[in-house]
């Protein structure tokens, strides 16, 4: 199976399906490896190619199998809930109105332009509804009730529009979840996605109203976020059972918008941008929290950071310079 070029705008390549194997680092990776904690904050990288873990290297206590905390990389995995839930029947599809779900809040708050809102434009954080992130996160966090504060939000922009960046927005795609299955958003995972993959997931945040964290703080091990890659890089794929629809996949990493803050476009959740020559497909989270692919190369990557040694947003830029500089040249050459 290959991947469609008009989607992708890339060379095609075999997909080959592979699980988590031995490590057999090549010596000059591993000697490349060794950079990459210079950046500070990183405590884990694995590198898989062709389906086998080509290099590991990890720090202080962490291990391929120890949870931690992906932070908003947990948005990549929501949306793949959100393709199994249309699947399965439980939601209509992408262009489904949200109102409906909140038929408690809006016979209270009757608002049509909110409630036309639709869930594909909460999947590319174009709700139009203010943020709910970076300085309005605090007040966000400790209120009473998540997507009632989300709900009441300003509409700052038009629905279906410009991109704002809201975990707020991607909450509400967990409250969705929750409502139309009838399950919590982990319950449905779990019978879905993750127990179908083996992936046990550690600690993950709920809200006042018992609602899992919609796009933050769940817990997953660095060999299991190498499991999702994967299965993203086959299409949808693990162990011949196909978990998440191929043209959901297709259609998760399209570009629908563009981040005003980073050279980055958007998919339903997954990112992608350009490294040298090649395109990278990411999930990305807080403090460098990264599942990457690079189809071209058939490499998938997991990479966590330690949040306490995390300052400013300088990493970041450190990451991408190492691998346009470093490593990518060095995984091309494989």
């Amino acid at each position: 199976m290959r991947f469609n070029v008009k989607q992708f705008f890339i060379i095609p390549i075999l997909l080959i399906a592979g699980q988590v194997a031995n490590a057999q680092p090549y010596n000059e990776l591993n000697g490349v490896l060794e950079s990459a904690f210079e950046i500070g904050s990183i405590e884990s990288v694995m590198i898989e190619k062709n389906g086998d873990v080509i290099a590991q290297q990890f720090t202080g206590r962490m291990s391929p199998n120890r949870p931690t905390n992906i932070k908003s990389a947990s948005k990549s995995i929501l949306s793949l809930l959100v393709g199994i839930a249309i699947e399965e029947g439980y939601l209509e599809g992408v262009d489904q109105p949200i109102g409906e779900f909140f038929e408690d809040y809006f016979e209270q708050n009757s608002n049509p332009e909110k409630e036309a809102i639709t869930i594909v434009d909460l999947l590319t954080m174009r709700g139009g509804l203010e943020s709910t992130s970076i300085r309005n996160y605090g007040r966000w966090v400790v209120s009473s009730n998540w997507h009632r504060y989300v709900l009441n939000g300003e509409l700052i922009a038009e629905p279906g529009g410009r991109m704002i960046y809201s975990t707020g927005s991607t909450h509400l795609l967990s409250v969705i979840l929750t409502r139309a299955t009838g399950m919590s958003t982990r319950e449905f995972g779990n019978r879905y996605l993750f127990g179908p993959m083996g992936i046990n997931l550690g600690g993950w945040d709920r809200d006042p109203q018992g609602y899992y964290f919609g796009g933050n703080n769940m817990a997953m091990s660095p060999a299991d976020m190498l499991k999702i890659g994967r299965m993203m890089m086959d299409l949808g794929k693990w162990q011949d059972e196909q978990v998440v629809p191929q043209e959901w996949i297709l259609d998760s990493v399209k570009t629908y918008t563009r981040s005003n803050f980073n050279p980055y476009d958007m998919g339903y959740l997954w990112w992608r941008r350009s490294v040298n020559g090649y395109e990278v497909i990411f999930a990305w989270g807080h403090g460098g929290q990264y599942i990457m692919m690079i189809p071209e190369l058939d490499v998938v990557m997991a990479i966590t950071s330690n949040l306490a040694r995390v300052q400013g947003r300088g990493h970041q830029r450190a990451l991408f310079r190492y691998l346009e500089e470093d490593l990518v040249p060095l995984l091309s050459g494989l």
